[in-house]
């Protein structure tokens, strides 16, 4: 357990990036009306495994996870340790604000829309994850998206997998954080990312 601990310690801070990949594919203003189909016919609810891997110095990191999606409300990621099982990280997207928890850091960044406005590709919002998600859910679709199809030509050979999609009713509540995690600005996190 110390082993994978330390392994995971040593890459922490390629896990803003691996979130980055995830955030920059859902963030807008874009709103539709509660209903039991999502604005494109689908069911409203959507869940599935997850596999994200990210170019890194002399590799690649994996990292695999779960996604949970209630439509025109809120996309949950959770990225997982293996073996453990346990939660590394969790992004949270809704149309209004992001929420992205570094559980083994114990800090977190909760941004809105209007400040990342400048940040973000044109085709980063809600709506359009939304619909590569229910779109990659389709039999027989491409149940992947690389950093190209995101809009992220530095991340061209990462790649988020999607398997094992469910329809099924979930439910979905904004994380309760302790008061162990720090709130860090989403500045701090963007000039971690330029270090990596």
């Amino acid at each position: 357990m110390k082993a994978l601990y330390g392994k995971y310690k040593a890459t922490g801070h390629v896990l803003p990036l691996l979130l980055l990949l995830s955030l920059l594919i859902g963030l807008s203003g874009c709103k539709t009306p509660r209903k039991t189909v999502s604005s494109w016919g689908e069911p409203r609810y959507l869940s599935s495994k997850v596999q994200l891997t990210v170019p890194n110095k002399g590799g690649s990191i994996t990292v695999n996870g779960t996604m949970k999606l209630i439509s025109a409300e809120r996309v949950q990621f959770s990225f997982l340790m293996p073996i453990l099982r346990s939660e590394v990280a969790r992004l949270e997207i809704t149309p209004d604000d992001i929420l992205l928890v570094d559980r083994m850091g114990k800090r977190y960044v909760q941004a809105s829309r209007k400040e990342l406005k400048g940040i973000l590709p044109k085709k980063a919002d809600f709506a359009h994850l939304e619909k590569m998600l229910f779109d990659a859910s389709r039999p027989g679709a491409k149940n992947y998206l690389t950093g190209k199809d995101l809009g992220i030509p530095s991340l061209e050979k990462g790649k988020i997998v999607l398997s094992d999609f469910s329809d099924k009713e979930i439910t979905l509540k904004p994380p309760q954080l302790s008061s162990r995690y720090v709130k860090v600005e989403w500045t701090e996190l963007l000039e971690m990312l330029m270090k990596l």
